[in-house]
Formats: structure tokens, sequence, C-alpha cells
């Protein structure tokens, strides 16, 4: 044991010293606790979307020149924190070790998935990524990662595959944002971007649950319309390319908009936008997109004169893990959407412990 530790994290940041931990372009990733740390011993790691994307497009597809740039990455930095996209992701594993001064109410053999980004996530790979093909988000690994006092986990529900936890709780936070802002705003139409995604399922959802009766979903092609048509979670549906303002401001304006509240889960930049030009004077806009550049947000709607209010999604809402579980479980379009992403029947089923 270390000593205490500062329960922001403080202690672990390497470069530069005084930064947070997500700021920080290092962390200390040593496997000896302070007294109010937590060692997992990591299963999985679930990439987010835009990283796993701008990772997957500066090598072509290569998977196995992927695998080791994440490698790379975490090596140097000591966490999984992509110097492009400024983004990492989360991760499941068992409890390894429970520091005696440590809050989290964890204990060792818990099966856990992390609620906080791996950009602020001590992080060593033992493996190799042996058994990643660096092909998709999910990635099997091996070694072990830190949390601090002050950080965020889940234990897994025991009625769902690691795997598919894993996907719902990354982007738990996107429905519960989603629901507070409809609830609290009495959002009659929202518009999603990004609609057949997880987070953009899971939003559609959540908007329904929480009275919206107009549900705009635009996603990229034709087959992922048609999987989202198959379910009840959009009023109405469009194909258009996210970063075409213009096109986005059409399809909304035809089915009913402009929207009280725009939800934005796309992984590609360039959508701040149409995303404002869809949205009400007044409205509200939600950004959940890693790949959102908040100067481009900002300068557009001054540019565009549009009243608009704008959230970052920060991927924390109290209760968001449980929300998002739930609606998960209760709504058979979510799951439908997902098992396309997760290539798994689209049923709940018990967790291999």
């Amino acid at each position: 044991m270390r000593g205490t530790g500062h329960p922001l994290g403080l202690h672990r940041v390497v470069d530069p010293v005084g930064a947070l931990p997500q700021a920080a372009w290092r962390l200390d990733a040593g496997a000896e606790l302070f007294s109010d740390e937590v060692r997992i011993d990591v299963e999985r790691l679930n990439l987010d979307a835009a990283s796993f994307r701008q990772l997957s497009e500066a090598h072509g597809g290569d998977g196995a020149a992927v695998r080791a740039e994440v490698l790379e990455i975490v090596e140097s930095r000591g966490k999984m924190h992509n110097p492009v996209t400024g983004s990492g992701g989360m991760l499941i594993g068992r409890v390894a070790e429970v520091g005696p001064d440590s809050p989290l109410g964890l204990r060792a053999g818990d099966r856990v998935a992390t609620l906080v980004s791996l950009t602020l996530t001590p992080l060593a790979l033992t493996d190799g990524l042996a058994q990643w093909d660096g092909r998709g988000e999910q990635v099997p690994a091996a070694g072990y990662a830190i949390l601090f006092g002050r950080s965020i986990a889940a234990v897994l529900p025991i009625d769902l595959p690691a795997e598919t936890a894993l996907a719902v709780l990354d982007v738990c936070g996107a429905p519960a944002l989603t629901a507070r802002v409809v609830r609290e705003r009495g959002a009659h139409a929202v518009a999603v971007l990004g609609a057949a995604g997880k987070s953009g399922s899971l939003a559609l959802a959540a908007a329904r649950a929480n009275g919206a009766r107009r549900r705009i979903g635009l996603v990229r092609d034709e087959d992922e319309a048609a999987a989202l048509r198959a379910t009840d979670l959009a009023t109405d549906v469009a194909v258009v390319d996210a970063r075409n303002p213009v096109a986005v401001l059409d399809a909304v304006s035809s089915r009913g908009g402009p929207a009280d509240v725009t939800v934005v889960c796309v992984d590609v930049p360039g959508a701040e936008g149409g995303a404002i030009l869809a949205t009400r004077d007044r409205g509200t806009v939600v950004f959940f997109s890693m790949a959102t550049s908040f100067s481009a947000a900002a300068l557009g709607a001054e540019g565009l004169a549009a009243d608009v209010e704008m959230l970052v999604g920060t991927g924390y809402t109290p209760g968001h893990a449980e929300l998002a579980l739930d609606l998960f479980r209760r709504e058979p379009g979510v799951r439908a959407l997902f098992a396309r992403r997760l290539d798994t029947t689209p049923t709940t089923q018990e967790a291999v412990a």
C-alpha cells in the first residue's frame, strides 16, 4: 500500500504535474494501490465510437495496425486516451483488490463495469491484445486498471451477457440526460442524429418514455433506416448525411420539425450545424458525440443567429446506469438495434459468471 491518494486521482498524474487525470498526458499505472483505490483485473475494453472510427480510418481498416496503436497509446500514456479524438471508452473486469479506505462499496470478486472514461483511468495491458483483431470497438484484454476514490463503477447485472451490459453502460449517459431534458422542457418533438446506434436508440426510447410524441430518427443509410423502421422507437425516419446541415434541416422540417430537442449521437465530426438548424428557437441541442467540435457548435450558432441552448453530454447523470439497463430490458426495439451491432440475439440472456 502506497499511502493515501487524492480522491480525484491527482497522485497518479505524472505529466504535467497539477493536471487532472483526464487532462494529463501521462498517468502512473503502477499496480500497487493507494489506500482509497481499487484495482480491477481487466476482461474487456470498449473503445468509444469516435475513437475507434478515427483509429480504423487512420490505418485504412488494418486491424493489426489499430491494435498496435492502441497498445502504444496505453504504454506511453498509462491510460487509453486517443490523442486525436481526446476520447477513450470504458471497461469491464473483476475487482482484484480494494484499498481499506475506498468509498466505492466494491468487494474483491465483484464483476464490474467502470462508468468513468478510460481517458482518466490508469491502465496497463499484459497480453498484447492477442485476442483482438483490431476490427471492433469491444476489445478482449488482460491487464489491470485503477479506480480512484471518486470514480464510479457498477456491478454487472446477472441477466445480461457481459458484452451486452458493457455496450449499454458505455452510453448510459445519453438516455439519462435525454430523459431529463425532454421531461423538464416538456418537449414534444425530438430529433436524434445517429438514431440506429447504441446511444441513439436509447435516446429515442428515453424521449418516448418521457412524453415526446414525435421522434425523428436520422440515420446514415437505408440499412439503418430499415432496421429503425422495424422498431417503434421513431415516428419518422430519414436517411441523411449528418455533416450536411441543409439536408438535416430539410429532413427534420419535412417531418414536422423543427425539433424542441435535438440529440447528436453520431461518431463523425461536422454534425454541429445541422443539429443547430434542426432545432427551434429556444430549443435544446444535446451533444453526445466525442467527435463534436464545441468551438464549431458555439461559433456556428452565433453565425446562424440561432437562439438555442447547447448541452454537453458528460456521460454522468445520477441513476444513469439503472435507467439505461431498464430501457434495454423493456424495449425490444433497442435490443434489436444493439443486436445488429453486437451480433447477438436481441433478447436478454443470463451472463456467464
